[in-house]
């Protein structure tokens, strides 16, 4: 088997995280585009949503990650209790995730389910790639929002549709690679042909956005249902 060599650094991250709900079991976030969920192994990459949080909730943890590229919506956990609780839901698919985004060309059907098995190959690290036979079962649905041109810097109009993007399951890049695979990669995807168009090499950002998260408080019971609205 390949080793796994992971060369990526990150650039410095100048955002902010923004705090949109806290108390004593767990923190609500917007995470910014450009940081990472969790830091990694070289030192360059130290920068990252726990990092910078544990300074200022002790103890806390990760319940979930967004890509580095992937802006909006993460909770974390603040003791090992709520993890446990939290990772739970997560686990038996009891959270509901919605996410908006833009993809490259206009898409034909309105609405429609994603089913399409995702596998890793160190080889390819780290790029997924969609595997019938030795891949973990992968379900995302998708909802148009509306099609329109971006003018790019070049002069031409390159056709986008924006759509709202509803996982079923979590595994890594699904919601990339399945947009890839129904021939409509994110605009500004560099791992899965988002910036293979003319002009669009300089595309700020992944545009991926996690704008709903719903979930149960473990402790009051209470039914969260958070949005923060996408900011492309």
């Amino acid at each position: 088997m390949s080793a796994i060599i992971d060369t990526f650094i990150a650039p410095p991250c100048h955002e902010t995280i923004e705090i949109l709900l806290q108390d004593e079991h767990l923190v609500l976030i917007n995470k910014p585009s450009g940081l990472l969920s969790l830091s990694g192994k070289s030192p360059l990459n130290l920068d990252s949503v726990h990092h910078r949080l544990v300074k200022l909730f002790p103890g806390c943890t990760l319940i979930h990650r967004l890509d580095f590229g992937t802006s909006g919506l993460m909770v974390l956990a603040r003791n090992k209790v709520i993890n446990a609780a939290l990772c739970q839901q997560f686990s038996q698919r009891a959270v509901t995730k919605v996410y908006s985004a833009l993809l490259c060309g206009h898409l034909d059907q309105d609405e429609g389910t994603i089913d399409a098995p995702i596998t890793k190959d160190p080889a390819l690290f780290p790029l997924m790639s969609i595997g019938a036979a030795n891949g973990k079962p992968a379900r995302s649905g998708y909802k148009v929002v509306e099609r329109f041109y971006h003018e790019l810097a070049n002069g031409t109009s390159l056709p986008l549709t924006r759509v709202q993007l509803m996982p079923e399951t979590g595994r890594t890049h699904q919601l990339r690679i399945h947009c890839q695979h129904l021939g409509h990669p994110i605009f500004g995807c560099d791992l899965y042909g988002g910036l293979l168009q003319p002009g669009t090499e300089q595309t700020p950002r992944l545009m991926l956005h996690a704008s709903e998260l719903h979930f149960v408080h473990p402790v009051s019971l209470e039914r969260i249902a958070a949005r923060n609205d996408s900011p492309f």
